[in-house]
């Protein structure tokens, strides 16, 4: 297995750790695979909003998670591009029903491991 191949396992692997996390509910398994640093940032009613990391974990923290609901889950990777040794950028789209989510995650490697830097997100209301 080449350097391209170990990084893009490595970076669908945390990505599925994500995707785990949001799903179970799990706090501190979004943390494993976001830098300390990292934010969550989204157009919201036409303005720009920006949580940080701690803010949203709390969050996740204090509300049910979504796996409790009996519905089923709905998340799929649509892109990872590795851009270069140590920059990535992953398109997925997850759901918590009901609000529908596309993310675009900009990943770092730093000591070796994949981390999530930054999440861009957009949100849409279903029945």
């Amino acid at each position: 297995m080449n350097d391209t191949d170990r990084d893009l396992a490595a970076i669908a692997e945390a990505v599925q750790t994500y995707l785990d996390g949001l799903w179970e509910g799990d706090a501190d398994k979004l943390a494993s695979v976001f830098l300390p640093s990292s934010a969550l940032t989204q157009s919201l009613n036409g303005e720009l909003k920006i949580t940080q990391r701690d803010a949203w974990l709390e969050a996740v923290r204090n509300r049910p998670a979504p796996s409790a609901s009996g519905a089923a889950r709905q998340d799929r990777i649509l892109t990872i591009d590795r851009i270069s040794g140590n920059l990535a950028h992953v398109k997925l789209n997850c759901a918590i029903p009901p609000r529908y989510f596309t993310d675009v995650l900009s990943f770092v490697k730093l000591g070796g491991e994949w981390r999530i830097a930054q999440k861009v997100f957009t949100t849409e209301l279903r029945d």
